[in-house]
């Protein structure tokens, strides 16, 4: 045997006959301690940065590092701190099946240069443990989660269900770091309560005396043969992983289980669609998308398309698709729109496919412009809450969002009568807050996290680009007449705003209604403080302190400028919010928002802070009603100066 390639991309898949790791070389285990030091463990994935400091680096840095390497080679401690973490995922699906057969697990990656290698580390161990390996290369990863659902659901024994899956990327991260993301039967990641053991068994595995050699030994077990079935079935696999994905699209698009339900409501999309074209543009960065089901889905509803960037691997700028990662696609959309005036949006998705941010054609400015992650979010929130407005729901309509979302979505739900929560940032602390909100006989439709414009729609448990195009879709393409208002109209209609109904209205019409709130992006340097504390708790309680002797000495300032008088603290810690008072401290490490209210009690604006989970940094926004620009600046750099103040005195 000898290294087996990608048929559908000629990218490296592996090599059963050559270990990752030279046993005559292995490192100590004081080694393999050393690189875990770094590592960062959440349930929203456990990451590091694995690729080598070497060429070739991502262009667009000015000072290559390790984290910008675009290198495939991956050293002997990181791989053998991979079989580790793969170790613990496979004995934790070992413990879950639910009989003796032979459990499954689905493997994927995104299109990370050291995707492979660690792929390769984690179908050894896994196989080595008697779990069979089903290897969907290069994935997006709402898809693989979807196939993890559709699998997962499968009765006992069925040939084709699986327990799970172990999902290699690094999210936005930059294409340096790499890491993994587990899920069971949800569909979606493990919670924070289910990664607990997993993180401890790692830990003592690391510590272990015997680390090295025992990762070593992981490695060396998997059965050759076995694992050149493993790698010369992934398209079999990924053929399966899009065909689940496409038919979970539908009914997360529709809100329909029925095939016929479904197809009533795609059809009329699709026509409409052909009545009045509509063309979006995607610049899909060499993400996990680019080997997708995107140009089937726009072909489907009759949406006109362009796919720039497309070929898996191949970055053209940083990976986090906010700010300058989102001009190319602004100066693509403004030729396609100067061919054909139907293209209105365009969209960049993030490395795993998860995340897609939003251009559009503002004919307002008469160019391009960004969709604030913010401004995404509301949208979305904005015609699921009209679609489920028009069928006069029998339960009450809840948002579930993460404690940085804009707090326009409060607004935008009361419209609607809807009640809005919130959970900790963290993808996994949304979807288990909507979910049990749902057992308490909610109805939940929409859930994410506003502050990265991430737009979970029910059944999904996890993000999706598509998600988020098929709101705006049907936003803009929905059927609308008097007799049947459209979701525009509807929304119109509850917000007192109907003399701004147009019959050609676009987006930019739809934006110009939605309540005025500005917000920090979470992705701007300065949302991101480098701090010395390591105790987060201890931090917040002295910002407590200082926040105090602030508030004071701005108390006029505050008043006459923003109306400000009065103020309450919340904590968010997993899926639970809750007051805190004074004592800043007791939201831990969780989020933490100060509302800034009125002499009503009516909120103003806040601030938020929390140490983030998957990177090394404390991020901070404002979020502010009617605000302008150096309004927001005000806020915020007062805020800043106040957790700087409180990091300096440690």
């Amino acid at each position: 045997m000898s290294m087996i390639y990608h048929p559908g991309t000629g990218l490296n898949i592996g090599d059963p006959d050559m270990l990752p790791v030279d046993p005559a070389q292995s490192p100590l285990p004081g080694q393999l301690r050393a690189e875990a030091e770094n590592l960062i463990l959440s349930a929203s994935g456990w990451r590091k940065v694995f690729a080598d400091d070497k060429e070739p680096y991502a262009p667009w840095v000015s000072e290559p590092s390790s984290e910008d390497s675009l290198s495939e080679t991956v050293a002997s401690p990181k791989l053998l701190l991979a079989a580790l973490m793969a170790e613990s995922f496979g004995r934790f699906v070992l413990e879950q099946k639910p009989d003796d057969a032979k459990p499954a697990v689905l493997l994927g990656i995104d299109t990370r240069p050291t995707g492979p290698a660690l792929a390769d580390v984690f179908a050894r161990v896994l196989t080595g443990l008697g779990i069979e390996v089903r290897y969907c290369f290069i994935v997006a990863a709402p898809e693989i989660m979807a196939y993890a659902g559709k699998a997962a659901a499968l009765s006992p024994g069925h040939p084709d269900r699986a327990e799970g899956f172990a999902y290699i990327s690094a999210s936005h991260n930059p294409p340096g770091h790499n890491g993994v993301k587990f899920g069971l039967h949800s569909g979606g990641v493990l919670s924070a309560q289910e990664i607990a053991p997993l993180i401890a068994q790692l830990k003592d595995s690391i510590a272990s005396d015997d680390s090295a050699s025992h990762a070593l030994a992981l490695i060396q077990a998997a059965d050759k043969e076995a694992l050149a079935i493993c790698y010369e079935r992934c398209s079999e696999w990924k053929r399966h992983c899009q065909s689940a994905y496409t038919l979970f699209n539908h009914e997360v698009i529709t809100g329909k289980k029925e095939l016929g339900e479904q197809a009533v409501i795609l059809d009329e999309l699709a026509g409409a669609c052909l009545v009045n074209p509509l063309g979006i543009l995607a610049e899909l960065n060499g993400s996990a998308r680019s080997v997708s089901i995107d140009k089937d889905f726009f072909q489907g509803l009759s949406v006109r398309s362009e796919f720039h960037n497309d070929r898996p691997g191949q970055f053209s700028h940083r990976i986090v698709p906010e700010g300058i990662s989102l001009e190319s696609c602004m100066e693509l959309l403004e030729k396609a729109h100067k061919n054909d005036p139907s293209f209105q949006l365009g969209y960049v998705p993030d490395c795993d496919g998860d995340r897609g941010n939003l251009v559009f054609y503002d004919k307002t400015l008469g160019k391009a412009r960004i969709l604030k992650a913010q401004e995404v979010f509301s949208l979305s929130c904005l015609a699921e809450l009209a679609g489920l407005s028009g069928l006069a729901p029998t339960a009450p309509v809840a948002v579930v969002v993460n404690d940085a979302t804009s707090a326009r979505v409060e607004r935008i739900a009361g419209y609607f009568g809807a009640k809005v929560f919130r959970a900790e940032t963290g993808e996994a602390n949304v979807v288990n807050l909507a979910e049990k909100l749902r057992q308490e006989g909610w109805i939940v439709r929409i859930l994410g996290e506003g502050s990265n414009g991430g737009t979970i729609t029910h059944p999904s448990k996890v993000r999706d680009p598509l998600s988020t195009l098929g709101a705006m879709i049907r936003l803009l393409r929905g059927p609308d007449t008097a007799e049947s208002p459209g979701l525009f109209r509807q929304w119109l209609k509850v917000s007192g705003q109907e003399n701004m109904y147009k019959e050609d209205f676009d987006l930019a019409d739809v934006i110009a209604t939605l309540p005025r709130w500005i917000s920090t992006s979470v992705f701007e340097p300065r949302a991101a403080l480098s701090i010395r504390s390591t105790d987060k708790a201890a931090l917040k309680a002295r910002y407590a302190r200082i926040f105090q002797i602030e508030l004071e000495a701005r108390k006029r300032e505050l008043e006459e400028r923003f109306g400000i008088s009065t103020w309450k603290a919340m904590a968010t810690i997993g899926s639970a919010e809750f007051e805190v008072g004074k004592d800043f401290a007791s939201s831990g490490s969780g989020g933490l928002r100060i509302l800034l209210l009125n002499s009503r009690a009516e909120l103003k604006a806040f601030l938020w802070m929390r140490g983030s989970g998957t990177e090394a940094v404390f991020r901070i926004m404002v979020d502010i009603e009617g605000g302008k620009p150096e309004d927001e600046e005000y806020l915020l750099s007062w805020h800043s100066q106040m957790v700087k103040a409180a990091d300096s005195s440690v």
